[in-house]
């Protein structure tokens, strides 16, 4: 199969952006306000970080599976919402980074539309 390559526009630097913000609230968050570290978070964290590179780093053969790593990413953050809904700690930073998700699965989904129609 032929490697779909990436257009870059503001909706995938959008979702980059995005995906690094969330990533990196979870990394600090676990490794800075948990004595000792707490590894979930930092998983998670990490988590986002690997999932956005695999989804758009150029010179990886990822163009087929492209679509899978855009579900497997939105299905990742729809279950850090809900663990947080049930889990979760109230605090003006993990609302924030709930929102960041939420817009964040949005415009995965926006972008899987947009793919779909081109």
């Amino acid at each position: 199969m032929v490697e779909k390559s990436v257009r870059f526009g503001s909706l995938q630097l959008s979702i980059i952006a995005l995906t690094v913000i969330t990533g990196v609230i979870h990394l600090a968050v676990g490794a800075l306000l948990f004595s000792p570290p707490n590894l979930l978070f930092v998983l998670n964290g990490v988590g986002y970080l690997v999932l956005v590179a695999l989804l758009y780093w150029p010179s990886l053969k990822l163009g087929e599976y492209r679509n899978l790593i855009r579900w497997i990413l939105m299905v990742y953050a729809a279950v850090t919402v809900f663990a947080w809904i049930f889990i979760g700690v109230r605090s003006p930073l993990a609302y924030l980074d709930k929102v960041v998700e939420v817009a964040l699965i949005v415009l995965l989904w926006l972008e899987g539309q947009q793919e779909n129609r081109g």
